[in-house]
């Protein structure tokens, strides 16, 4: 997928990123949006936001309003007020740190309860980095998370913001799924819509139809 001109877009997606403080959800956001990383490196406060337009494979483009998140306990009330009409989400953690996977449920509950009700989520473990140079610093392994992610029907992936590794594949295949699932709500809607019509046509001519009274 493609960037696309920031003013032309089919649709527009709020995607929020969630998970503990320090784990890397700015550092993220910076990678994909800038290709750099940010200059202040100090936790975030409350919400930052930023935008980007992506054309999908299907050659539909939709603008995707990112905001960044404070993982801070402090910061709650702001920004879980933020995830009002998400429809997609980024819940990141440290694979060196099983702190922060193991709060993942609870970032699961805060989506479930105040975004939006279909909203897609993708458990990102972040910080891969850190393990390839020293594989006795990670602390959650992938196959425990990728079977956390199957059983809570989530997607799963594992990143680097530092050496930008699987950053655009997280952010474009959490809205490749958003856009293919609003395609079959779509056609779902249209589906029933239809048998509805063809039930109505049917009890109409039911209703309709002439009653043959014995003769005589």
């Amino acid at each position: 997928m493609n960037s696309a001109p920031e003013e032309d877009y089919d649709f527009l997606y709020k995607i929020v990123l969630v998970g503990d403080t320090s784990v890397g959800k700015t550092n993220i956001v910076s990678r994909y949006i800038k290709n750099s990383l940010p200059k202040n490196q100090n936790p975030t406060i409350g919400v930052e936001f930023a935008t980007r337009v992506v054309t999908l494979r299907s050659g539909r483009t939709v603008k995707a309003q990112i905001w960044d998140t404070a993982g801070q306990e402090r910061y709650h009330a702001i920004v879980s007020a933020h995830y009002r009409r998400a429809i997609g989400a980024l819940l990141v953690y440290d694979i060196t740190n099983a702190r922060s996977f193991g709060n993942a449920q609870r970032w699961i509950e805060e989506l479930k309860s105040k975004a939006e009700p279909d909203i897609v989520i993708m458990l990102v473990g972040n910080k891969i980095d850190l393990a390839l140079e020293n594989p006795a610093v990670r602390q959650v392994n992938t196959e425990q998370a990728r079977k956390f992610a199957q059983a809570e029907g989530l997607m799963f992936i594992e990143t680097s913001a530092v050496t930008s590794t699987m950053i655009k594949e997280a952010f474009e295949t959490l809205l490749e799924e958003i856009y293919n699932n609003s395609v079959k709500k779509r056609k779902g809607s249209a589906a029933d819509q239809y048998q509805k019509t063809e039930g109505q046509q049917l009890n109409l001519r039911m209703d309709n139809k002439p009653i043959n009274k014995p003769c005589c």
